[in-house]
């Protein structure tokens, strides 16, 4: 078996309530790229498993960012979910149990969980036909023309404060 990462991709979201359907869709699209639609819903599910915990721990007032990760290794694809919750690390989830996973501390501030989900029978994360991008900009890109790509710091404090002040309660995942 190689344990090599074959593919990567992450999204950064706020840990409000909010990102838990950013997440189902995020796994979705990505697993679907990968032409692993039949681990799509095992693993849409364990990973906004993984992030409502996030999402529980972190102040509601403060929330911090969540950094969600799929990655191709060997036989298996490896969900984590970094938080930057302060204090002890959080317990393993009882809802996944029986699988491998684990928590771990990064840094000064923040936790790691991650899960690792068997790749279909027979297949390796090198065999994963990936998807072939070229490197140009988007037609909505070019049509910006040579604008910065910069974003006004007082534009992203309005957008996280509003998302903040949105995120009303928690709620579990379906």
């Amino acid at each position: 078996m190689n344990a090599d990462t074959a593919q990567v991709d992450d999204l950064r979201l706020i840990a409000l309530p909010t990102a838990l359907n950013c997440t189902e869709i995020f796994v979705r699209f990505t697993l679907s790229e990968w032409s692993l639609r039949p681990l799509a819903d095992g693993a849409a599910q364990t990973t906004k498993r993984m992030v409502d915990a996030a999402v529980q721990a972190a102040d509601p007032k403060n929330p911090g960012f969540l950094t969600i990760r799929l990655r191709l290794r060997g036989d298996c694809l490896v969900i984590e979910v970094e938080d930057e919750t302060v204090g002890i690390s959080p317990a393993p989830l009882r809802e996944l149990e029986g699988m491998r996973t684990g928590v771990e501390r990064i840094g000064a501030r923040g936790h790691r969980r991650w899960c690792e989900l068997a790749l279909p029978s027979g297949m390796s994360a090198s065999a994963v036909p990936l998807p072939r991008r070229e490197k140009r900009r988007s037609p909505a890109a070019e049509a910006l023309g040579d604008e910065p790509d910069e974003l006004d710091p007082q534009v992203m404090q309005r957008l996280l404060s509003g998302l903040n002040n949105a995120g009303g309660g928690h709620r579990k995942p379906e």
